[in-house]
């Protein structure tokens, strides 16, 4: 095979992409990566990463305001908006050149530029000005685009005073009166940097709680305790219109029956995603597309033979980790190895870094009485944990689902302090298939905060010690 002929070809370079390349490298495959614009994607370079920055200068600011409480003094407590963007945007170059190293490292061949399908295991590569940069072939094409956000017509995103989630990691300036539109994992990220920097923040949600798709319990717990921080949570709310002036921006809402408008600063719209399937050669294939995501079957193949798609091109859920997973499950199975298997996604763990933190897997509660289980439910607070009222975070509960027949975990939801890091547990436990019998005899660490999960389990079958 020459330079341009290659086993896999893989266009795009985010979590999905850059995964699939490499462990398609490692398994001996010839590898080439087609990037337009930089190496990690949106999560890298504008999404997962630069946002937990912003939020980690956040958590620490807040904790100067409230040092006293820990026996500490600290006076005259700031921040410098233009810093933390610049840390921020180092966090991002960091890891992008950290993925540029292991692209290298494993011999993957990457080409800057748009990839297009250009007929039957052909790929074409132009420039961004259109001009031709090669000619590629290979047996295999994953396409790995991502998403991008959605647009509402009449409220784009100027830049200026209507921002998208690019413009609000890199703000200019602090406003002072902030209106966030949707509060799925990107919203209330963002509704809570810029509360805990002293914005004035509005979050307008259309269904009728906040994060719609956590346990209703910890959706009603986190509006609680944006409520507490000062933010002001509509919910059921339409945003009719965003009218612009020269330097603000009047928001007509319309909530359970009533017409609000109010004057903003700044407007962050997050209202979903949707795929980028455009100029990527799908015309005249097999490739069925859905609204604006690729259909795949659970090797990841497309209706076109030798074609496939992964991460958030390919659908739900929309998360880093998904794609990633993806990536390896559809390049072993190109490789052939015999022990893979087709992803579970009500084993795919959700994180919102919000203060508090939330995290899920499985089902919730009413989605599985939807479905029919019986279920045993146990909670516990962070209120009742030695290690959480040390830390002096005693906000938050762990909760679990049970299926009451078989003891199977269903499912898993917490808010509070670390729970990103803590709920991983639950995951490993799901993907192994253990039991609530198998749970109550793990030996969890004391003190620590994961023994609240212990705890939610006991109490599901109430035999919860410290509640």
């Amino acid at each position: 095979m020459s330079d341009t002929s290659f086993d896999i070809l893989v266009i795009g370079g985010g979590p999905g992409g850059y995964v699939a390349a490499i462990r398609a490298a490692q398994l001996g495959l010839k590898t080439a990566l087609v990037e337009r614009e930089h190496l990690g994607g949106i999560c890298l370079n504008w999404g997962c990463i630069p946002t937990k920055a912003l939020l980690r200068s956040a958590d620490i600011y807040r904790n100067f305001k409230h040092a006293a409480d820990y026996g500490l003094g600290v006076q005259g407590a700031s921040f410098d908006l233009a810093k933390i963007v610049a840390r921020s945007r180092g966090v991002s170059a960091q890891l992008q050149s950290g993925v540029k190293h292991l692209l290298k490292k494993n011999k993957v061949t990457v080409f800057d530029g748009q990839g297009k399908l250009a007929g039957k295991g052909k790929v074409s590569v132009t420039s961004k000005d259109g001009k031709p940069v090669a000619e590629l072939a290979a047996k295999h094409i994953i396409l790995a685009t991502g998403a991008r956000a959605r647009v509402i017509p009449g409220m784009e995103p100027d830049q200026k005073l209507i921002w998208s989630y690019k413009e609000a990691l890199v703000p200019d300036t602090m406003p002072k009166r902030l209106l966030v539109v949707g509060s799925g994992a990107i919203g209330i990220e963002f509704a809570s940097f810029f509360n805990a920097l002293g914005s004035q923040v509005t979050v307008a949600e259309a269904l009728d709680r906040v994060m719609p798709v956590e346990d209703a319990e910890i959706s009603a717990l986190a509006q609680k305790q944006f409520e507490k921080q000062g933010m002001k949570i509509i919910t059921s709310a339409v945003v009719k219109s965003l009218q612009k002036s020269a330097t603000e921006v009047t928001a007509t809402i319309e909530a359970k029956g009533k017409t609000i408008t109010e004057v903003f600063d700044r407007v962050i719209m997050a209202v979903g995603i949707v795929g980028n399937v455009e100029n990527l050669g799908l015309e005249g294939t097999k490739i069925q597309v859905d609204r604006t995501h690729v259909i795949v079957n659970e090797w990841l193949e497309t209706g076109e033979p030798g074609v496939y798609a992964i991460g958030d091109l390919a659908g739900a859920p929309w998360l880093a980790h998904k794609a990633s997973h993806e990536a390896v499950i559809c390049v072993e199975k190109i490789a052939g190895l015999k022990d893979v298997h087709p992803l579970n996604t009500r084993n795919i763990p959700g994180c919102t870094y919000c203060h508090p933190q939330v995290a899920s897997v499985g089902l919730t509660e009413a989605k599985a009485k939807e479905k029919g289980y019986a279920v045993k439910v146990g909670r516990f607070p962070f209120v009742g944990n030695g290690k959480a009222i040390a830390l002096g975070e005693t906000d938050g509960m762990v909760k679990t689902v049970f299926d009451a027949k078989t003891g199977e975990l269903l499912g898993a939801h917490m808010i509070g302090a670390e729970v990103t890091e803590m709920i991983q547990g639950y995951m490993v436990a799901k993907t192994l298939e253990t039991t609530e019998a198998d749970l109550m005899h793990a030996v969890f660490p004391h003190p620590t905060l994961s023994e609240m999960m212990h705890e939610a389990v006991l109490d599901a079958y109430g035999r919860a010690i410290h509640f």
